[in-house]
């Protein structure tokens, strides 16, 4: 592992995805996955990476085996967690800490226990053993070279119990020699307010250098993250998109967003911040959970718009109905159409798509009618961008695009005696002068129909075959009843490049599955360069 040390150590962004965030539901990382979203996180620009704890469980140790030889951070120092030594024992005869050492690890993370009833609960031993447990752990680290950080857990709790005791477990540590004492909202109960006041008062009373680490159960753990820096904190632990334990941490992104943008505070690499959805997406990803599409500054939806109001005023300037260019932070605005809609939001969607609009208002009239007109029928196309394009389409050319001439279609679900056995599907259609006739089967009567159609069509569109359906939603819509409600599908679609999403609605399920297959197949071929024929 070989690493280029930041020239500015004022302020800290510290990352603690790779242990603290993996402690969500739901996520289990292999080293190849910390491994891979380490080098995530340092192209980003954070200043340090706390990898785990190593010596712990046999997952961590490896993956600091690994990292020295694998991983090679341009801007992040990795940092190994652990906690200090036993009550009684002696820091340099403590395996744990020798195994912080051997991680090999330039910077170590030690918890410490600041509330007073977790010394004498959790750990069964004394308020003065506890404090001589840190100065003996930081000393002990800090002769074998290592930079250390105390992360002073459950600290805003212990100082409304005991503000004397967690006070003195700040000054023991900074006297000691660790570089950063973080103050942890470890049950994540705070509120700005309180954690501006205390951080304040702290840095007041022992002049260390101050470092927060905030959970989210109350909804404020950004907030609580940007009163710390307010009060005079200098180090943050994030985790990316706010993964972690419960209901997870501070999130990286929308933190270093404030900082960057809203405080004019640099603490990334030029050029880095422009990478920030990039980043949230793919560590989203490698985590196997999908990516929030309403989490600030890198959400899918945090730049969309929906209402003609907001629109109109889009329109004259964007920046009327957003807080930041969302170019800034590697994002895009997108124009939501619906029955909300105005001509402005038309035009602007359709500028988006590639057409211009705003010359034509009766074309712009007609499109906003049929949209109103189709989503009153069931229809969305806030999220069947591609569907919408051809209703666009449609209306400019004054008709429908088409690759083919549907004669019928039918599906079968066949079950035996011993249960189901499958799905079976035909399609009957005309295409460039010739009647094909193909047959499908699949998992289900939508699966059947879709390898039907593509075997109906390939050997006349070639492109069919990079395509691919990556997602599939039924809902039924309100207002209806039981079996005989009407059904709205959206399909998601790929060509192993780009993904579009289109939407059909009909009186049965894989009726209105057809309708959405039809526009995927459609503009998929459109994307692809061919021309209608039919």
């Amino acid at each position: 592992m070989t690493e280029v040390t930041r020239t500015d150590d004022s302020f800290h962004v510290f990352d603690t995805t790779l242990r603290d965030g993996a402690q969500r539901e739901g996520i289990n990382l292999t080293v190849a996955d910390k491994l891979a979203i380490a080098r995530h996180l340092d192209e980003f620009g954070v200043g340090f990476i706390e990898g785990g704890w190593p010596g712990a469980n046999p997952r961590d140790t490896e993956f600091f085996a690994r990292a020295a030889v694998e991983l090679e951070l341009e801007h992040a120092r990795l940092v190994a967690f652990g906690a200090t030594r036993r009550a009684g024992g002696k820091a340099s005869e403590d395996p744990q800490l020798a195994a912080l050492v051997t991680s090999g690890a330039p910077v170590i993370t030690l918890v410490a226990k600041a509330h007073d009833r977790h010394v004498e609960l959790a750990l069964r031993t004394t308020l003065d053993e506890n404090l001589e447990m840190v100065r003996d752990s930081v000393e002990f680290l800090r002769s074998q070279g290592r930079r250390v950080f105390i992360d002073c857990e459950h600290f805003f709790d212990g100082y409304r119990a005991n503000p004397e005791y967690a006070v003195s477990v700040v000054r023991t540590a900074h006297e000691a020699g660790a570089d950063v004492v973080v103050l942890c909202d470890t049950n994540g109960g705070m509120l700005p307010g309180g954690v501006r006041e205390i951080v304040a008062e702290v840095l007041a009373r022992t002049g260390a250098r101050l470092g927060i680490h905030a959970q989210d159960d109350t909804g404020c753990a950004v907030a609580n993250t940007l009163a710390a820096v307010d009060a005079g904190a200098t180090h943050v632990q994030c985790t990316a998109n706010g993964y972690g334990e419960r209901v997870g941490n501070a999130n990286l992104f929308p933190v270093v967003g404030a900082l960057e943008i809203k405080y004019d505070r640099r603490v990334l690499p030029a050029g880095r911040l422009a990478e920030m959805t990039r980043i949230s997406h793919a560590i989203a990803e490698l985590v196997n959970l999908t990516p929030s599409t309403h989490q600030p500054y890198v959400g899918f939806s945090a730049f969309a718009h929906k209402a003609g109001l907001h629109a109109s005023a889009i329109k004259v300037d964007p920046d009327l109905y957003q807080h930041i260019d969302p170019e800034r932070v590697g994002n895009t605005m997108r124009m939501l159409v619906s029955d909300m809609a105005g001509r402005a939001s038309v035009e602007l969607k359709g500028k988006e798509l590639g057409y211009d609009l705003s010359s034509d208002r009766d074309l712009a009239g007609r499109v906003v009618a049929k949209v109103k007109e189709q989503e009153n029928l069931g229809y969305t196309y806030e999220s069947a961008d591609a569907s919408f394009e051809l209703l666009l389409r449609d209306e400019v050319r004054g008709s429908r695009d088409r690759f083919y001439t549907l004669e019928s279609w039918r599906t079968i679900s066949e079950q035996g005696p011993k249960g189901f056995t499958g799905n079976e599907a035909t399609v009957k259609l005309w295409a460039k002068g010739e009647r094909r006739i193909a047959t499908g089967e699949g998992n289900g009567p939508v699966n059947a129909l879709d390898q039907a159609l593509r075997a109906a069509l390939e050997g006349i569109y070639p492109p069919l075959a990079t395509f691919e359906l990556v997602d599939y939603k039924v809902r039924i819509l309100e207002g209806q009843h039981g079996t005989g409600s009407k059904t709205r599908v959206l399909i998601e679609s790929t060509d192993g490049s780009v993904t579009w999403s289109t939407v059909g609605v009909a009186d049965n399920v894989v009726a209105a599955s057809w309708l959405a297959l039809e526009d995927a197949y459609t503009y998929g071929l459109i994307r692809a360069g061919l021309e209608p024929t039919e």
